[in-house]
Formats: structure tokens, sequence, C-alpha cells
């Protein structure tokens, strides 16, 4: 465990955050059998795009899924100051995705690592049954 990382700024749990989440879903690709490079990315892009992402936490906030721990993680993601964004979205998608990758980042770095195998696992669930909603 990481001593301070309740300390971090959103930006920097973000950045741990989407790594540790999109090592679960490519874990989760290649278990499928997807082995090539171009189709794993594009199948990928479900899972990790910033609107997946916003999508996620759309369900996520449904579904009472976060504590309240975790929703303070996400807004302090979802409010950090960033000086730039995806260019293939907007700037409050891409907010919402920051704080998406905040939660994934604290679950990380506190150790919580059932807990986050739990919201990835949900996450995945979410997006093969056909329940996120959004537009790549």
């Amino acid at each position: 465990m990481i001593d301070n990382f309740s300390q971090l700024n959103g930006i920097a749990l973000a950045y741990m955050g989407d790594a540790a989440y999109e090592v679960f879903i490519r874990r989760h690709l290649i278990a499928q059998g997807l082995t090539k490079p171009k189709r794993l990315q594009h199948v990928a892009t479900n899972y990790v795009s910033a609107k997946a992402q916003a999508a996620l936490i759309d369900l996520m906030k449904t579904e009472g899924l976060l504590n309240s721990d975790e929703w303070d993680y996400f807004k302090r993601g979802r409010n950090a100051n960033s000086h730039t964004h995806a260019k293939n979205t907007d700037v409050i998608t891409y907010r919402i995705s920051t704080g998406f990758e905040a939660v994934f980042g604290y679950l990380s770095l506190s150790d919580q690592n059932d807990r986050m195998k739990e919201i990835a696992n949900w996450c995945i669930e979410q997006v093969e049954s056909g329940k996120l909603k959004h537009e790549e």
C-alpha cells in the first residue's frame, strides 16, 4: 500500500486507475481469445473509452454500486484541473471518466484489490450485457 495515496490529487489517482482498470480489461479480452492487436484495441474501446467510463458511472450511480469513500474519490478525479482532454470527447465526459479512473487508482493504491476486481468485473458484465448506452 502507498501511504500517501489519500493526499494525491485526482489526476495522479486517475493516472494509476487508468492503468489498473485497463489491465483488468486486457486480461479479460485475452482470456476470451482475442489476440490480434487491432481487434483487441477496437474491442477494448467498448470498456475503456471516456464515453464508456462515463456511461458506467451513470449505471453505478443508478445501482448504488460505489460506497461513500469511492464517490469521494470519483469527485476528486472529476473535479481535478487538467490542462488536456481527449480529442474525441467533450470536456464533461472526459472529466467524468477521469473520476471513474480515480476510483480505480484509489482502490489500487490502497490495496483494495478484491473490491477493485469486483467493480471491474461488474463493468465487464454491464458492457457485455448491452446495458451500456454510449456512442463511439
